[in-house]
């Protein structure tokens, strides 16, 4: 990375404000924005604000380790993942490749999402050394789904994602209200495989595949996740898709717990929804999850600042989860634990950017 982006970037909120100028309306909105009342977005804000941490001093913390597992494979610096976006090329004309590559510096995966340029196998030669998982949206029937999950394997993937929380597509209202049809929404077909999507198509994909390491994304309640878990699936992933599907959702956070329970050490516990700061990450972690997507996050970067701010913002977080983990008395994520969180009251009206709070004081310059 370069010293004048170091310099330039020394804080989440000023990535969040270049993204905010370089972008068009459209695109911006389509960033920030969920479905219809966006409250499913605000509740993720809002769990993650509900937990309050409870320190421990006097522990020798003068060196903290702040990597975490990825599928008991491998170590990564951070236990984070670039979630899949659709349209990342929106962003930054090198899209999945652009952000691919940052992960690949920085040391953690990528889901490169089915509906992103430069498509499956173009993402994955632009990141060959890189940690990467390919999701899909179901737009066939099984041919199409063992087509790309071959093809996936083929091209070096390290695990398969299908996303379960598409069956019908939202209302994003802030695109109706101004009659903004997104290209790669106008050019989408085959909707109405994903709707009838069921568990009896994921036992053939399981007994089909047998080698390949599946997750489902979009896992709401325990009970599917105790079904997923019977499906021999290996990782479920919780998440409400940023709050742009389900209007009145429940907040990632608030599911998680439920989620592992169900689990009960049969499967890895992935999630997303509103990770903004390194501490919402401590919080997730102690939670139980293993993996946490970030979003919204790092496509803040990469429209502020390509590879270089998704790069920025990966530092950024390492910084701030270190800090937390140190002033809670732990080392590392091993040592966190649910007893380091106490349920309160949020202090702050959620919003999708109320995590940076300097964004809201111009007299200050910002």
């Amino acid at each position: 990375m370069s010293t004048e982006a170091q310099q330039r970037f020394q804080t989440m909120h000023e990535l969040v404000k270049a993204a905010k100028i370089r972008l068009n309306a459209n695109i911006w909105d389509y960033l920030v924005g969920a479905t219809e009342t966006e409250t499913t977005m605000l509740r993720n804000r809002a769990a993650l604000d509900s937990w309050a941490f409870r320190p421990r001093v006097l522990r020798d913390v003068s060196a903290v380790d702040s990597s975490g597992d990825f599928l008991g494979k491998r170590r990564i610096r951070l236990p984070v993942a670039l979630a899949p976006v659709g349209s990342l090329d929106s962003f930054d004309p090198g899209g999945a490749a652009t952000a691919g590559r940052a992960a690949a510096e920085f040391g953690v995966p990528i889901i490169v999402s089915s509906v992103t340029e430069p498509g499956l196998e173009g993402s994955a030669q632009a990141n060959p050394d890189g940690v990467k998982v390919f999701q899909l949206y179901v737009r066939g029937g099984a041919d199409f789904i063992d087509e790309h999950i071959r093809r996936a394997m083929d091209a070096g993937y390290d695990a398969f994602a299908i996303t379960v929380d598409t069956a019908h597509y939202s209302r994003r209202e802030r695109d109706i209200a101004k009659r903004f049809v997104k290209h790669w929404r106008a050019r989408s077909s085959g909707m109405n495989y994903q709707a009838s999507l069921s568990w009896a198509d994921i036992a053939r994909v399981r007994a089909t595949h047998p080698n390949v390491t599946l997750i489902l994304k979009g896992i709401g309640t325990g009970e599917d996740a105790e079904i997923a878990v019977e499906h021999g699936i290996e990782v479920v992933y919780v998440s409400n898709h940023g709050g742009r599907q389900l209007d009145h959702g429940r907040g990632s956070l608030d599911v998680l717990p439920e989620v592992v329970q169900a689990v009960s050490g049969r499967a890895r516990v992935w999630m997303d929804g509103g990770i903004s700061r390194g501490s919402d990450l401590v919080k997730a972690v102690a939670l139980g999850a293993e993996v946490v997507g970030l979003g919204r996050l790092y496509c803040y970067g990469l429209a502020a600042a390509g590879q270089e701010g998704v790069l920025r913002v990966l530092q950024l977080l390492e910084d701030e989860v270190q800090t937390c983990l140190g002033l809670l008395g732990a080392t590392s994520f091993a040592e966190v634990k649910p007893s380091m969180l106490q349920a309160v009251t949020p202090v702050v009206q959620p919003h999708v950017q109320s995590a940076f709070p300097l964004l809201a004081q111009p007299e200050r310059g910002y």
